[in-house]
Order: C-alpha cells, then sequence, then structure tokens
C-alpha cells in the first residue's frame, strides 16, 4: 500500500513541511505525515520516496548487531570439507579468496574480498556506529557522511551471489567427492536473510530526520 504524493505539495503552505527530491526524476515535493506501514511516492515518476516504518531505527539496529556476530562466524569458520579417498580438506572465506591469489585468478579474488568481506563488514559496522548512539539521544561524529556511504556502498555488497555460487559448486562437486557443509555456509544463509531485513527495515530518512532534529537542538553532526 503506498501513499501518493500530490501535485499540490509542491507549492507552499501555512506551514511549511520539509522539502523531499525525487532521487529519480528530481521533483521537488513538500514531505506529507504517513500511517504506519505506507510509503510515500513522487506523484511524477511513481518512485518511492520514503517510508514510515514502525521503530526502524530499534529494528534495524538489533538486526545489524545479530549480522555483526553471524559474519565474524561466517568469515572464521569453514564454508566447505571436500573428502576424497580419506583426505578432507576444508577451507573459510578467507581462505578461499587467498586460494583465488595464489591460483593467478587476482581479479576474481579482488572482487570476492570486496562485494563479499569488506563492503558487508564496513555496512554493518557503520550502522551500528551510526544507530547506536541515536538509541541514546546522542549523535555520533560524522553521522551525516558515515549515512552517505551506507547509502552509496549498499548495492555492493553481494553476499547472496556467493552463497548462489556455492551452492552451484555443491551441485557439480557432489558426485566427485563428498562434501560436508561447515557452519560458515549456513552463518552465510542466515547473513543473508539478516541483511534483507535490514535493508527492509533500515529507512535513511528517519535517520535523517533524527538528524536535523538533533542540530536544530544545538548538537553538532
Amino acid at each position: 500500500m503506498t501513499c501518493q504524493i500530490t501535485s499540490s505539495l509542491r507549492f507552499m503552505s501555512s506551514s511549511p513541511a520539509p522539502v523531499v527530491a525525487c532521487r529519480e526524476c528530481d521533483l521537488l515535493m513538500r514531505e506529507i505525515s504517513l500511517l504506519p506501514g505506507k510509503t510515500a511516492v513522487c506523484c511524477c515518476c511513481g518512485a518511492s520516496l520514503y517510508r514510515n516504518v514502525p521503530e526502524s531505527l530499534d529494528r534495524t539496529l538489533a538486526l545489524a548487531l545479530a549480522a555483526m556476530m553471524i559474519f565474524i562466524i561466517a568469515a572464521v569458520y569453514p564454508i566447505l570439507g571436500i573428502e576424497v579417498q580419506g583426505i578432507r580438506t576444508s577451507t573459510n572465506l578467507i581462505g578461499a579468496v587467498r586460494a583465488l591469489w595464489d591460483q593467478g585468478m587476482k581479479v576474481v579474488s579482488a572482487l570476492v574480498c570486496i562485494t563479499t568481506i569488506l563492503t558487508p563488514a564496513v555496512e554493518i559496522t557503520m550502522l551500528i556506529y551510526l544507530l547506536l548512539p541515536l538509541r541514546f539521544q546522542r549523535v555520533p561524529p560524522g553521522a551525516a557522511r558515515i549515512l552517505r556511504i551506507i547509502q552509496g556502498i549498499t548495492p555492493w555488497g553481494m553476499i547472496e551471489v556467493f552463497m548462489l555460487g556455492v551452492l552451484v559448486s555443491i551441485v557439480k562437486l557432489n558426485d566427485l567427492a563428498d562434501l560436508i557443509p561447515g557452519v560458515a555456509l549456513w552463518s552465510f544463509g542466515g547473513l543473508t536473510l539478516l541483511l534483507a531485513f535490514v535493508t527492509s527495515y533500515f529507512d535513511p530518512q528517519q535517520v535523517w530526520a533524527h538528524l536535523d532534529e538533533k542540530s536544530a537542538g544545538g548538537a553538532a553532526v
């Protein structure tokens, strides 16, 4: 369900509301109050502008803390074990990146490292850095810059693509060797779900509203 912003919102009213710009067509409109669970869309192109997600920041913070713990497990513990003629080998995510590098696939190794390790780690860390102080009514230093970075790097996190590649490998290798799923494999599955929920609950518009409120009260962003 969406709440359409009409063209009348583009004009000044007796009590001007904050102005929001559409990311798709750059149309400037006045914000309106939304009922819980509703979404405001652009009256020109229909793009989503902002949402009213109940307890958005608290839910996102809880999910980010859980994602951080699972991410550490996924990065440290073995992803998959292979047993051939009684010889068992296994590797974790960092070992897989190193193996790709040693085999001369440096571009692939760098892409896996950036999209599967660095980007999710930076995104989760920045979310916690941003939302934890806000939970206690404080504004962390550089909050506005951190929020912009989060919005910029989120599309580069591709853990779900990595999971798809692992599953394809399992299917192809199943007839050649005995495969032993590791703790990290299940952790990556859980991490994929958690990050999907983070994307669903996290509303940058609410964070900007909190930052503006604190800035108006004299807090430095």
